[in-house]
């Protein structure tokens, strides 16, 4: 029995000491994906256009607003010397508008709307290529996890631990003026 309980505990000694060593050639990283979106020129020029979007559509919701606050306004200064039936008309013609502004706000700025839809257009070539070039990194150094910290819920993150939000944005940016040197003609 007690050559039995050696063997175990040799056996585990020796699991323990091949996870350690496993754990300690372990390369990590981390990115924050948020502060490469917000600092990388690419995603900067999308997130105006997209920002113009949403602004010409929601003059256009306040304008729709305006029109209807006239008309409620115009209708009950003339209530008193209006028909039931023109009355009944003009509620009605406010109703519809005051319908017709929550769809285009719907349609427009809902969760569902063309304003998500154009983001996600629009962003997802750039946030592709961010994750290639963190995948290309992360195969280029070495690493054997690159972790999000902010989709991933870290909550700590070691000083040791290397930050390559900094290095993926300027690497992006590197690309990202070959490409546009590339593309220039030349004079």
């Amino acid at each position: 029995m007690n050559k039995a309980k050696f063997i175990v505990t040799i056996g585990i000694l020796g699991l323990l000491s091949t996870a350690n060593i496993a754990l300690a050639e372990l390369k990590l990283g981390y990115v924050n994906s948020q502060e490469i979106l917000t600092k990388y020129k690419e995603a900067q020029d999308v997130q105006a256009k997209l920002q113009e979007l949403y602004k010409t559509w929601e003059q256009q919701a306040i304008n729709m607003e305006k029109e209807i606050q006239a008309k409620r306004e115009a209708f009950e200064k003339q209530s008193l010397v209006l028909t039931d039936k023109t009355k009944a008309e003009r509620a009605q013609e406010i109703q519809a508008l005051m319908l017709q502004l929550q769809q285009f706000q719907t349609d427009k700025l809902g969760p569902q709307g063309e304003y998500y839809k154009e983001q996600n257009r629009m962003m997802k070539p750039i946030i592709d290529k961010v994750q290639n070039m963190i995948n290309k990194m992360g195969e280029d150094e070495g690493f054997d996890y690159i972790f999000d910290s902010i989709n991933s819920n870290i909550v700590f993150a070691s000083k040791k631990q290397p930050n390559l939000t900094e290095k993926i944005l300027a690497a992006l940016e590197k690309e990202s003026g070959a490409t546009s040197s590339a593309k220039a003609p030349k004079k």
